[in-house]
């Protein structure tokens, strides 16, 4: 539900299924950043973590996959789709088991964003658990073919794993944004150098810009931070 990719990409692909007649339900401990209004085909359900003083580390995944097994058996819901692979595709993959045991079968979809695989899920306290929720996934994708590789590098997967790149809505973007004309940031002797991210610390902030004043010290360029 964050301001990272994996939750836009999430929201925006969800609202685009609703605005194609699909009933959609929003599975997450907070409101999506970008899920600003609901409507009667588009749903929120907050997962609520109980706090117990016996458990030092609140039980998120017990309570993500309840809220699953509730939600489905409410609105007779027909696909899943995790995105992340720890924890949602492990949670997503218990209430699969708890439904199985009522009768009710519910295919997943697996979507890998990135950090998941490469920095969460490689660590050896994960990878073990990592690569079940990948395998016993119906459908995996991921967002790069960079990201694919690494998964397969890393983990012993044995899924087909289908790219699907994360996408932007240039229209969209067009019809919002004043026009940016290249002048106002750059000569034309210049090259720009551009960085898109969240900005958290993962991202490596810091790198960008000592990697820039190595090809400034070079070239003429300017560095544009979005």
């Amino acid at each position: 539900p964050t301001f990272g990719g994996s939750g836009v990409v999430a929201t925006e692909l969800g609202l685009e299924l609703a605005r194609r007649g699909h009933e959609i339900h929003f599975i997450t401990y907070r409101q999506p950043v970008r899920l600003a209004l609901l409507s009667h085909n588009v749903h929120y359900h907050e997962v609520n973590v109980p706090e117990y003083p016996l458990f030092h580390y609140q039980p998120y995944e017990l309570a993500l996959s309840s809220k699953l097994v509730d939600m489905v058996k409410l609105y007779k819901i027909d696909v899943l789709h995790v995105h992340y692979a720890i924890p949602h595709a492990y949670a997503g993959y218990m209430a699969k088991q708890i439904l199985k045991e009522e009768g009710i079968n519910l295919p997943m979809v697996t979507t890998l964003h990135g950090t998941d695989i490469t920095l969460v899920g490689n660590h050896p306290y994960y990878k073990p658990a990592v690569t079940f929720s990948i395998n016993k996934s119906d459908v995996v994708t991921s967002v790069s073919k960079s990201l694919k590789e690494d998964t397969l590098k890393y983990f012993d997967v044995t899924k087909e794993i289908k790219v699907v790149p994360n996408f932007i809505e240039i229209e969209e973007t067009e019809a919002h944004n004043l026009i940016c004309k290249r002048s106002v940031m750059a000569t034309p002797e210049e090259k720009i150098i551009t960085h898109i991210s969240n900005f958290r610390k993962v991202k490596k902030i810091p790198d960008v810009v000592k990697v820039f004043f190595k090809i400034q010290e070079k070239i003429p360029a300017k560095l544009m931070m979005v």
